[in-house]
């Protein structure tokens, strides 16, 4: 694996959870991989669980890590070509991109999209020219259009907690004060299309997601009726595809409820973090049993170490 930014980079769908549940029993068997090798790790927007579970799984693997906030610690990056650069921007990113792949044998990239152009977020320039100058293997640790790493670590607690063979998964949308990305929804669509599940989602009138990333699923307007037998519910904000990040209404009756759980198969409910309470997910639910949202942010350890195993072995 030279490249982890979508459910397309992976040869395996099922072999790499499996792969990933079995570092979850023996996570410093394979220290010999990663010594004297190094991870750098690129923000250029904030991260908790993505930068700490992604160091936690190099340093099992035996790595070394450096993290750079390029967008505090570094200079401000040119991202176009063949400009004058005499305004704010201080280093282009062919070289930016190219001195971290002299520093690093692999390098993960974090960029949200700015929700104002969407053929510019779409494109994901900001990621696909960090793979085209660093020459060195890139993990996405988010990008504009998807979050790869998280969808991994959704399925690899869907596998590991499920109790039917073929689970019904139910992706809803939930109230938010502010336009987000649909890059968590995007890429666990993806993944759970590719998965063997009973996929649905369900959301409001108008915030459809691209169609390119929906293929297989189940799309619905009714939450009830999505939610009748659901096994696991993952519950996500999103905004509009079209009109481009635009809200839409606040439709505050979207947030789930122990009520709205009643209909379900005991439902586990799941939530890539950070939430909003009482906003996107209630106390209730949050406190309660139904809640696997710490479980799965735990696996977000297994999902990168299993991911940068991999690379390490195409090294």
């Amino acid at each position: 694996m030279k490249l982890f930014s979508s459910v397309n980079d992976v040869a395996d769908v099922n072999a790499l959870v499996k792969e990933a549940l079995a570092l979850k029993q023996d996570p410093f068997a394979h220290q010999q991989l990663g010594k004297n090798k190094t991870l750098a790790l690129v923000f250029l927007n904030p991260s908790l669980r993505t930068r700490m579970s992604t160091q936690k799984a190099a340093i099992n693997l035996g790595m070394n890590v450096m993290v750079l906030n390029i967008d505090k610690e570094g200079w401000a990056l040119e991202l176009r070509d063949g400009v004058i650069m005499d305004g704010t921007t201080v280093e282009h990113i062919r070289e930016a991109a190219g001195v971290m792949g002299q520093y690093a044998d692999i390098i993960g990239v974090r960029s949200f999209p700015g929700l104002r152009n969407r053929e510019e977020d779409y494109s994901e320039m900001i990621f696909n020219k960090f793979v085209e100058f660093c020459k060195v293997p890139v993990v996405s640790l988010e990008s504009a259009t998807r979050h790869p790493l998280q969808s991994l670590a959704d399925l690899i607690t869907i596998e590991e907690l499920k109790k039917t063979a073929r689970p019904k998964v139910v992706l809803t949308w939930a109230p938010h004060i502010k336009p987000l990305p649909q890059a968590v929804p995007n890429s666990f669509s993806e993944w759970m299309c590719k998965a063997d599940v009973d996929f649905t989602i369900v959301q409001p009138k108008g915030y459809e997601l691209c169609t390119d990333f929906t293929q297989g699923a189940n799309i619905t307007y009714n939450q009830d009726e999505a939610l009748a037998g659901a096994d696991f519910i993952y519950v996500k904000n999103w905004s509009a595809y079209e009109p481009y990040g635009n809200i839409l209404g606040k439709h505050e009756e979207w947030m789930l409820t122990n009520k709205k759980l009643e209909q379900t198969n005991n439902a586990k409910v799941m939530h890539c973090l950070p939430v909003r309470r009482n906003l996107e997910l209630s106390d209730e639910i949050l406190d309660g049993p139904s809640s696997i949202v710490v479980h799965e942010a735990g696996n977000r350890v297994w999902a990168a170490q299993a991911v940068l195993k991999q690379m390490l072995e195409s090294l």
